[in-house]
């Protein structure tokens, strides 16, 4: 059970490194202010989950769902 830990904690220390790459990676909130003037109706307005912003965005939150499941199973002690 010792090993099964040490993987899983490895896992976890991975997860948090990609997860902090891929949240650098990402564009900020006051980059799509452009709303507010009407500029929303881009092409990368209309196709944002088909961009790679969005599948960043697809990503960060599969990484976060792993992430918060692995902290919890490590922090249970059954191992």
């Amino acid at each position: 059970m010792e090993v099964l830990k040490i993987i899983l904690t490895i896992i976890f220390i991975l997860i948090g490194l990609a997860l902090t790459v891929i949240i650098l990676m990402q564009e900020g909130k006051s980059a799509g202010l452009g709303a507010i003037s009407g500029a929303a109706d881009t092409y990368w307005g209309k196709n944002k989950g088909r961009s790679m912003e969005g599948m960043l965005v697809k990503i960060t939150r599969i990484l976060v769902v792993g992430f918060l499941l692995l902290a919890v199973v490590l922090n249970l002690g059954i191992f």
